[in-house]
């Protein structure tokens, strides 16, 4: 199993904050806000990760977390020029995720629950998690039928279909790479991640597991807020750096 997280993006939604460093830089309560996503890696046993940045930043990641020594795995790097979608980054990681698994977790993404099982015991197809919100609209959005198997995916519908978002990781086997290779821009110009969700939905091969604990995507100052009260509150002996 290989790891990516990525870190890219322009972070406008917590400018000023963001106009001169990265929002995954930012500090959530006592670390760098990476280091939670990089902490969900590292205890599934991830020991490959490939971290995806904006070209701005790039120097400021490497100055901090270095060749991943420190931590007791290997981290490489690569540029996104542009903000292309989630999707892109198995199409700039495909070099590093050849034939493997991979898990990917988005660099504002904060979980409660600990996914370690989840990722160890993957085997293939796709697996993805929901959580019930009040704000559905925001994110990517699952339907489930009566037996709770899914069988919608929409990214940020415009009427309600359902109070399940997907939170942001992700795991894959190697196909996701030809899978993002594959799907045209959306109408906002991005490679929509929920195209591939939608794929191996198809092939009946995807899987969606519930998060029950806390969740946050801290890419507002509310959630920003709410980040740091539960990384003091709940985190700080579940992280292993």
């Amino acid at each position: 199993m290989k790891g990516i997280i990525l870190a890219g993006g322009n972070a406008t939604r917590l400018r000023p904050c963001t106009e001169i460093t990265s929002k995954q830089l930012l500090p959530v309560y006592n670390r760098p806000m990476i280091y939670y996503p990089l902490n969900t890696l590292i205890k599934a046993g991830i020991e490959d990760i490939l971290i995806i940045v904006a070209p701005d930043y790039a120097e400021k990641f490497l100055h901090l977390l270095g060749s991943g020594e420190k931590f007791g795995i290997k981290i490489s790097y690569k540029v996104q020029e542009t903000p292309r979608g989630l999707a892109d980054a198995f199409i700039i990681g495909d070099g590093f995720i050849g034939n493997d698994n991979v898990t990917m977790i988005l660099g504002d993404n904060i979980f409660e629950d600990d996914l370690s099982e989840h990722i160890k015991n993957f085997t293939g197809g796709g697996k993805v998690f929901a959580k019930k919100v009040s704000d559905p609209e925001r994110f990517g959005v699952v339907r489930f039928d009566e037996s709770m198997k899914a069988d919608t995916i929409i990214e940020k519908p415009s009427e309600w279909i359902s109070d399940y978002a997907l939170t942001g990781v992700y795991i894959f086997d190697s196909r996701v790479i030809e899978v993002a290779r594959s799907v045209k821009p959306s109408a906002r110009g991005e490679i929509e991640i929920v195209d591939l969700h939608n794929w191996y939905l198809e092939q009946n091969e995807l899987e969606v597991a519930m998060i029950t604990g806390a969740w946050l995507d801290a890419g507002t100052f509310d959630s920003y807020l709410e980040a740091q009260i539960l990384a003091k509150e709940k985190l700080q002996d579940k992280m292993v750096i």
